[in-house]
């Protein structure tokens, strides 16, 4: 009886470990929305970087004003 339920016990812990194994592998591809998210970002990014630059190009000339 003990035989049996270490053989079923070690059975399932094995089933499980592939079943996880498998799904850790799986990797969903990126869907539209998920891509058009990132491109956003950049561009939001890459205009956070201008109005910096404008900043500090407002700052410089102020500076240079004061001179």
């Amino acid at each position: 009886m003990k035989l049996e339920k270490k053989s079923l016990a070690t059975a399932l812990l094995i089933s499980l470990s592939a079943l996880l194994l498998g799904l850790s592998a799986c990797q969903k591809e990126e869907g539209p929305a998920e891509k058009a998210g990132k491109e956003m970002d950049k561009a939001v990014d890459k205009i956070g970087q201008q109005i910096e630059k404008a900043g500090e190009s407002v700052q410089d000339a102020a500076k240079s004003d004061k001179k």
